[in-house]
């Protein structure tokens, strides 16, 4: 997609625009959501080596503000990083020590995989994946149990229990709007592109139509989990921002639907279309018809602005589907 100025046309019917979150709800894309998703069953799970980015060495722009570390916990360790499986604890005293802890060391290990690895390159290095992972699992324990959460936020650190109340509820909204399908479903899903080079699209985005990159990323954050999902919505939207073709169409400037940089510019230009940066309210409403989803986006960008390390975090967030036995993890470790 070249730089030409975008034109851009009067937003879509209602029925016409972007089911977008309905990936995040109908299809078991996104951790925080659950919906035919909520699959019956899953038939498979098909892993795809994804091709190398064209962005990938791109210089990303970073944050003006150097990271400062956590003096909440020491540097983590192989040996004590918590397993892919590690048990929650039901206690809300208990699990407030474990989160505290768990977020202070993943805030350090984001630092120093910023400092000293390569975020432009490659994935993220394993302490940042296993921290992150039991965060996000701490959360989505916490959503389906809102007495343990509520006894829980009290015994967290002011800026602790703010992180997890707006995750919380977050994944909460989500999964309030999923709907079970019934039959098997095939999802396929793939690695995320480097972070830096996911984050240097963002920001470009965000210059061009004046959308910001922290509400882009949280709708991808809902949509795809970064784009790991790659499989049409059951309503047939599709790509790392999930359009419907129609809205492609009318939004897509000539890009490839399925290109993360074109997509993220159709995103940006639909949303600035709809009424944003004056009012995301609106303009996420447009995205998808559901209050929930623009809560859920907004709580997750609110995040991002008050940290980048918290992008980082929800960068490595995984694939969940729900299945009437429960929860599967479809991505990491």
């Amino acid at each position: 997609m070249n730089d030409q100025p975008a034109v851009i046309p009067p937003p879509l019917p209602r029925r016409t625009v972007l089911a977008a979150a309905l990936a995040a709800v109908v299809v078991p894309l996104s951790g925080c959501a659950g919906s035919a998703g909520e699959a019956a069953s899953v038939a498979s799970r098909e892993r795809v080596t994804p091709p190398a980015s064209e962005r990938s060495s791109a210089s990303p722009e970073r944050s003006s503000a150097s990271p400062e570390r956590s003096s909440a916990s020491p540097e983590p360790s192989a040996r004590d990083l918590p397993a892919p499986d590690a048990a929650v604890s039901k206690d809300p005293e208990r699990l407030a020590d474990a989160l505290t802890r768990t977020v202070g060391r993943l805030r350090d290990a984001i630092d120093d995989w910023r400092r000293t690895g390569d975020p432009a390159k490659g994935e993220a290095p394993e302490p940042v994946v296993l921290l992150s992972l039991y965060e996000q699992r701490v959360y989505r324990y916490l959503a389906r149990n809102p007495a343990v959460a509520s006894r829980t936020y009290g015994k967290l650190p002011k800026d602790v229990a703010a992180r997890a109340r707006d995750n919380v509820t977050a994944i909460r909204d989500l999964l309030s709007l999923a709907h079970p399908v019934s039959g098997p479903i095939k999802i396929k899903v793939r690695s995320a592109e480097p972070a830096d080079a996911l984050l240097a699209a963002f920001r470009r985005a965000e210059r061009r139509f004046g959308v910001e990159w922290e509400v882009l990323a949280a709708v991808m954050l809902v949509e795809t989990k970064f784009g790991r999902v790659r499989s049409p919505s059951y309503v047939g939207a599709k790509g790392p921002m999930q359009f419907m073709p129609g809205t492609w169409k009318a939004y897509g400037m000539g890009g490839d639907i399925d290109d993360t940089g074109d997509a993220l510019l159709a995103a940006a230009n639909y949303l600035h279309a709809s009424g944003a940066p004056g009012d995301y309210r609106r303009a996420l409403y447009a995205y998808n018809h559901s209050q929930a989803y623009v809560d859920a986006v907004l709580l997750h960008a609110r995040q991002m602005k008050r940290d980048i390390r918290n992008y980082y975090a929800y960068y490595t967030w995984q694939v969940y589907v729900i299945t009437p036995k429960g929860e599967r993890r479809l991505t990491g470790p």
